[in-house]
C-alpha cells in the first residue's frame, strides 16, 4: 500500500542493494531538524517527542512527528495557516519599488 509519493511505504527495515536510503534519510534529518529548530524557538519541542528522520523501501527521506496530542497537532495546523496568510499578504504589497513606481508621475 503506497500513496502516489511513497510515502506510506513500509520503511526501509530490510536494505536491497543500489537503493540510496542514505541520501533520503540524510534529507529527512534535515528536514527534522528544521522543523525542530522552529519548534524549538516556540517553545513547542516538549509536544513533538517523536520528531524523528527515516527512510522507506524505496530510499526516500521521511520526516516523522511521531504520536502527537492533538492539541499539539491544531497548533502545527495554526501555525502554517498563519504563516500562509503572512505569505499571501506579503506577496500581494506592492515592493518599494513598485510603490516608487506608482509615485512617480508620466510624463
Amino acid at each position: 500500500m503506497t500513496d502516489r509519493r511513497g510515502v506510506v511505504a513500509k520503511r526501509a527495515e530490510n536494505l536491497t542493494p543500489g537503493v540510496p536510503y542514505v541520501r533520503g534519510w540524510v534529507q529527512a534529518r534535515r528536514g527534522a531538524e528544521t522543523l525542530a529548530r522552529q519548534l524549538a524557538a516556540l517553545g513547542l519541542e516538549s509536544d513533538f517527542p517523536g520528531l524523528s528522520a527515516d527512510a522507506n523501501v524505496f530510499g526516500d527521506g521521511l520526516v516523522s512527528l511521531g504520536s502527537i496530542r492533538p492539541e499539539a497537532a491544531a497548533l502545527l495546523a495554526e501555525l502554517i495557516a498563519s504563516g500562509l496568510a503572512a505569505e499571501m499578504t506579503d506577496r500581494a504589497a506592492p515592493t518599494p519599488s513598485e510603490r516608487d513606481h506608482r509615485d512617480t508621475p508620466v510624463t
